[in-house]
């Protein structure tokens, strides 16, 4: 399994989360006009949530745009979100929606820029992860 793909706003706080990880990330870029990486492997996003107090807007039109790829989408295998806890019911919304769109397990919620904490727990979330993934793989090959 690849690495991680991330989208973060001009505040950092993903960033931040993905800088503190300390594994191989990809930026989906802020601005529309951006070349948009290529992935080439399976991959696990990381997402913020901006939504509104309905819900509406959860997942940023970046990470839309860079899903909206059929490609790229069939390598998503799994999606962690970030939100604010403030918003109560929609906090890390973004997350449950991406994995209901796209059939993919939500592996993990963080608030803002997450915690030591947070970043422990991914860590190992993500190596137990990818092990399982990779089992999978050793079995339909065989």
């Amino acid at each position: 399994m690849g690495g991680l793909v991330y989208f973060s706003s001009a505040s950092g706080n993903t960033a931040r989360l993905v800088g503190r990880l300390g594994l191989p990330a990809c930026r989906i870029p802020r601005r529309a006009g951006d070349p948009v990486p290529a992935i080439t492997e399976p991959f696990v996003l990381i997402c913020p949530t901006y939504a509104d107090g309905y819900g509406r807007g959860a997942v940023p039109k970046q990470v839309i745009r860079f899903l909206n790829d059929p490609a790229t989408r069939a390598l998503l295998r799994g999606v962690i979100a970030g939100g604010n806890r403030n918003f109560g019911k929609l906090f890390a919304l973004s997350g449950d929606v991406i994995s209901a769109r796209c059939n993919v397990p939500l592996l993990y919620r963080f608030e803002l820029a997450g915690t030591g904490e947070d970043t422990t727990r991914i860590r190992a979330g993500l190596a137990r992860f990818r092990a399982e993934e990779e089992d999978k793989t050793c079995l339909t090959q065989a």
